[in-house]
């Protein structure tokens, strides 16, 4: 069986549930970097204040750490801003791909967040900077239109819609933003690019996100299931992929990485990337992909291990 696929069909079919998800991302475990084993269990703690003294920086997840969809998760502003006021160096780093920087920006503020624009570091952010060398392409578009093109001006890009011929002509694909996507869409791609290999770059690897209610499928899940039906190795721009991780170091400055921790809510991405990058990594349990689940359970089960479960931010 595919992503995707199962004795009931097509995950697409129904709303994805953390049990659902978590063998999405399990089955595409080749296709993402390797897991170090931990030599100790996570230690459980009940929000991020505890570790406040434990480390000089702290890495944030968006959705999962610092919101639900378009919900602020209770007490995190004011625990962003203590640690702020503490000195310690907090910055947003996010697959959030499908809006432009200052919508991000926009919306942090609304959700009583302040962060300088330069320290939220995304998967969009990590795309473009990979993006020298191939702007005189033509590139067909996996985004939702009525987010905008901000950030993306100098590149040639046409939407991949419902016609054929657009899917056919582009050099390549770009994958940023699934909420427009459609199934005719994806099967017009998969054949266009079975008849002619294409570079394709995924801005979010994320299969889902954790919304107000269940999640959202994300351009990874298309991404990945493309490659299982074209032979097409996509290039993955964002967590859990060390090429995010470059750019919020090159933001930092000279820092000592044992003094850093990245938080998530998702083994796959988050902790996975922190392995990735050899920071400490603490997961979310309350909110975002594992509310109401077992995530020890979870990840004693794919050897994907945090060094903290953390019960809220």
């Amino acid at each position: 069986m595919g992503l995707g696929q199962g004795a009931g069909g097509d995950h697409l079919t129904a709303p994805m549930t953390t049990p659902t998800a978590f063998d999405a991302y399990e089955a595409v475990r080749h296709r993402l970097p390797p897991a170090s084993a931990l030599p100790r269990p996570g230690q459980h703690v009940e929000t991020l204040a505890e570790l406040a003294d434990d480390f000089d920086v702290f890495l944030l997840d968006a959705f999962g750490v610092l919101n639900i969809g378009e919900t602020a998760i209770p007490d995190t502003p004011g625990r962003v801003a203590a640690l702020t006021a503490a000195g310690k160096r907090v910055l947003v780093v996010s697959n959030a791909a499908g809006f432009p920087h200052a919508t991000l920006m926009a919306k942090y503020a609304r959700l009583g967040y302040d962060f300088a624009p330069e320290d939220v570091i995304t998967s969009r952010k990590t795309l473009l900077a990979a993006m020298d060398g191939r702007r005189d392409l033509r590139w067909g578009l996996m985004a939702t239109p009525s987010a905008g093109l901000g950030d993306l001006e100098g590149l040639d890009l046409q939407y991949l819609e419902d016609d054929p011929a657009v899917h056919d002509a582009v050099d390549g694909v770009l994958m940023i933003g699934s909420a427009a996507w459609t199934e005719p869409r994806q099967a017009l791609l998969e054949a266009a690019l079975q008849k002619r290999p294409r570079p394709v770059l995924v801005g979010n690897p994320d299969i889902v996100a954790p919304r107000e209610t269940g999640f959202s499928t994300e351009p990874g899940y298309f991404a990945h299931r493309l490659a299982d039906r074209t032979g097409i190795t996509p290039e993955f721009f964002g967590k859990p992929f060390g090429n995010i991780f470059d750019l919020a170091f090159a933001r930092l400055g000279a820092v000592d990485r044992t003094r850093v921790l990245m938080v998530g809510d998702s083994l796959h991405t988050d902790i996975l990337g922190a392995r990735t990058a050899g920071v400490a990594s603490a997961l979310i349990t309350g909110y975002g992909f594992f509310a109401g689940a077992d995530a020890a359970a979870a990840a004693a089960q794919s050897g994907i291990a945090p060094d903290y479960f953390v019960t809220r931010p």
